[in-house]
């Protein structure tokens, strides 16, 4: 859901008719009066004319049908309401001193809550493990994240940041910053090679169980592989099963239903303890890019700025560290 600003009906009035400016305006001739103790005191700091100092009193008074200084010809002093509002004032004042502060320490120091989307497989396997090693350096940073596999929009949702796959973004006008690239990998169970045989080139494909993960990211009936031979397309058979998540594709191919894509993220544990085996091990799905996208380029926080200079680092390692466990694989 968009943020919204929330404002009382008649706060809301007088900022749609313009009167937000005159209102503080007035106050603050109200408070240099009753800190100089005369209309002549107080037109010489504000830099204008005693005649407009006292219209603003009187305009002030007026629109509250309350007296708040009493005046003679020698001397003013304000009223119990007077003193009254003077001290609203000063304490509205004190609160925007420190709405002011509170806004520019953002730009230069990280703290708050970052409200992340990621894609699932990408969430699960990189973006969980690195907000918990930047948190070591940033205590002060909260973190809401959501796992989708889709592109959310953002401003309408309330997301800080997306980390997403893709081949290519679509000119939304945000920031996007390259993280790194990966790719997916077919996997199959021991069992299910066993009992079904290995296929040695993409086309033996069309005698196997293809299990599907069906999502924005993901191939449909067509497999794009980059081999020994450039690029080769499979149009797969029908396929037993269909699931929206590569984790829970995962489950699927370790319960020896078939041969399944895999990103990278996914598989290294399986690949690491056996419970998965590497088809077509010379041959991998298109690669596709890591984004972080943002809002604006202008005016951000320092909570976001060290998020994605840690990405940047981060991503790039962790994405190597597990194409190398996939690529341990190939014969």
């Amino acid at each position: 859901m968009r943020a919204t600003l929330q404002a009382g009906p008649i706060i809301f009035d007088w900022i749609a008719e313009g009167k937000m400016m005159d209102v503080f305006q007035t106050m603050r001739f109200f408070m240099v009066v009753a800190q100089s103790g005369s209309f002549t005191a107080a037109a010489g700091i504000l830099d204008t004319t005693t005649a407009n100092v006292s219209k603003a009193i009187s305009s002030l008074e007026a629109r509250l049908q309350t007296r708040l200084i009493n005046r003679t010809t020698r001397r003013l002093a304000l009223t119990e309401a007077g003193l009254r509002y003077l001290q609203r004032y000063e304490k509205i004042l004190e609160e925007v001193r420190e709405a002011e502060d509170e806004a520019g320490t953002a730009q230069v120091m990280p703290v708050g809550r970052l409200k992340i989307h990621a894609m699932s497989a990408i969430g699960n396997h990189y973006v969980i493990q690195a907000i918990a090693k930047y948190r070591e350096t940033h205590p002060s940073v909260m973190f809401d994240l959501v796992l989708t596999n889709r592109l959310p929009d953002l401003l309408e949702e309330g997301y800080d940041m997306s980390i997403v796959l893709a081949r290519d973004l679509p000119d939304s006008g945000f920031v996007a910053q390259r993280l790194g690239s990966t790719y997916s990998i077919l996997c199959a169970s021991p069992a299910y090679l066993e009992k079904r045989g290995r296929p040695n080139v993409p086309g033996d494909l069309c005698a196997h169980d293809c299990l599907r993960i069906v999502n924005t990211v993901m191939p449909g009936e067509s497999w794009t592989f980059e081999g020994p031979e450039g690029m080769e397309i499979v149009n797969t058979p029908l396929s037993p099963f269909h699931i929206n998540t590569a984790d829970g594709m995962s489950v699927a191919i370790r319960s020896g239903m078939g041969i399944g894509i895999q990103p990278i993220a996914s598989a290294v544990e399986g690949l690491r303890s056996g419970a998965l085996v590497r088809v077509l091990p010379d041959y991998h799905l298109e690669a596709l890019s890591l984004f972080a996208i943002y809002p604006s380029r202008k005016f951000v926080d320092a909570k976001i700025k060290t998020w994605v200079e840690f990405l940047k680092d981060a991503m790039p390692r962790l994405l190597a560290s597990d194409e190398a466990v996939a690529g341990s694989q190939k014969r």
